[in-house]
């Protein structure tokens, strides 16, 4: 899950030679670091041409991530291409629910306005 040039010399090297064994194996570590380098540089409109490449592959389980990703193909490219994000929003529900866990059965609503709102 990490960049291969921050991996240390020997795992690289272990690495390397798995995918040499496994030609699936290799397969599926490019089509992820292809994707990955979508995420990275916002490059949303070559989702269809990875797409392509995927399911040329003899790969079930990145066929199934092909059909889910095809079903909101535009929704998709536009998350992969815009620098916005919702990760602070999805943070701040994050711990809403977690405040809420914590109280459960114990609290009632308005001792969880309480506590979301002191952290606000």
């Amino acid at each position: 899950m990490t960049n291969p040039g921050n991996l240390p010399d020997e795992d690289a090297l272990a690495l390397k030679e798995i995918r040499a064994v496994c030609p699936e194996l290799d397969a599926v570590t490019q089509h992820v670091r292809d994707f990955a380098t979508m995420l990275r540089d916002l490059t949303g409109n070559e989702l269809p041409a990875w797409m392509e490449r995927v399911e040329h592959d003899d790969l079930p389980a990145l066929h199934s991530l092909v059909n889910g990703l095809r079903r909101d193909q535009d929704a998709v490219i536009a998350g992969l291409s815009s620098s916005w994000s919702s990760g602070q929003v999805e943070g701040q529900n994050t711990r809403a629910k977690r405040i809420k866990r914590d109280g459960y059965g114990r609290a009632n609503f308005d001792l969880l306005r309480t506590r979301i709102l002191q952290r606000s």
